[in-house]
């Protein structure tokens, strides 16, 4: 049986898939992953996973392309597949990948719907209302006959080894940028973050994107390791793996740092649900006032002037959350 698996959306949102491509592995004899460009690198990461398939879906993502017929032809001629799941996050439609996948000939299509799909969908699936991302497309596959086959935690294939990057002996990497400006924790209060860790006695490793360069040079200052732009996907997961603890927003390197089983002091914007979206199956400390003006909104830039649900969190709260991990490890 050759089977599907779409999660049409960020690194993060795809690694939170990975216990439900597992489920689904365990149970067919290929798996496709559909993906978005941004997605894609995760993806790869993802025991279970043997295909790749990107493809931007005019319906998600944060600049989706226009509908092009060509585009979605091309995608229909591509999908090989007898079954599917469709993930979504729970404010999205599944049924235009599932007409997609439709198209494709695909038999038996499943997927969490609040809408009626017609015969879009064999099964139409109702999500638990307050249920974490992973733990929701978990109960999806289990619905569409693909039991757990393991404990259900994040996982990510073998990490490669990274002491060329990071150096000997223990640290912690605080991780500054994130998707979008909401989520993440001002420059200021991260490089004062570097500085506490520091002086209690801490290595401090800064991560980031290459267009996040000019940030980790600046959080890292003179006290920290900038480490920005030096990481693919596969570098990060090594370099996270090593780490004491992780400090990030709401953003992907908290689920990566999950799916390597390291603890997260976790800057938490409350845009989103953190009970979905949260760190999951680690330790963790949430750290941010979840019930600011902002609280699921879902927006990409800080409504309220200051930004009060993150930048009332101090360096001294990060530093204290940090030893209470590693107190508890």
């Amino acid at each position: 049986m050759k089977a599907l698996v779409t999660r049409l959306d960020s690194f993060g949102d795809v690694l939170l898939a990975g216990p439900a491509v597992r489920a689904v592995a365990a149970g067919a004899d290929h798996v496709t992953m559909l993906c978005g460009s941004r997605g894609a690198p995760a993806a790869r990461l993802l025991p279970g996973v043997d295909e790749v398939l990107v493809w931007d879906a005019p319906w998600g993502g944060f600049q989706p392309p226009d509908v092009d017929r060509a585009d979605i032809d091309a995608l229909v001629d591509r999908i090989d597949a007898d079954t599917a799941l469709i993930l979504t996050s729970f404010h999205q439609s599944p049924l235009p990948t599932a007409l997609v996948l439709r198209l494709a000939g695909v038999r038996h299509i499943a997927a969490d719907s609040v809408d009626y799909p017609g015969s879009l969908l064999d099964l139409r699936h109702q999500r638990a209302p307050h249920a974490h991302e992973a733990e929701a497309a978990l109960d999806l596959a289990e619905a569409a006959g693909f039991p757990c086959p393991d404990d259900g935690r994040l996982r990510v294939r073998t990490p490669p080894r990274t002491a060329a990057l990071t150096g000997p002996g223990p640290y912690v990497v605080l991780h500054p940028g994130a998707s979008v400006p909401a989520r993440a924790w001002s420059a200021e209060r991260s490089a004062e973050a570097v500085r506490e860790l520091a002086a209690a006695g801490h290595r401090v490793l800064v991560t980031g994107g290459p267009d996040e360069r000019d940030l980790t040079a600046y959080v890292a200052g003179e006290h920290g390791t900038d480490l920005g732009g030096r990481t693919e996907a596969p570098e990060l997961s090594g370099v996270l793996a090593g780490a004491s603890v992780v400090v990030t927003g709401n953003t992907a390197p908290a689920h990566l740092a999950a799916a390597v089983g390291t603890p997260v002091v976790s800057l938490f914007a409350p845009v989103v649900p953190a009970e979905r979206w949260r760190p999951y199956g680690v330790p963790y400390v949430l750290l941010g006032d979840q019930d600011a003006p902002c609280a699921d909104s879902r927006a990409r830039d800080c409504p309220v002037p200051g930004h009060p649900c993150l930048d009332t969190v101090t360096a001294t709260d990060v530093a204290a959350a940090v030893e209470k991990l590693l107190g508890e490890a």
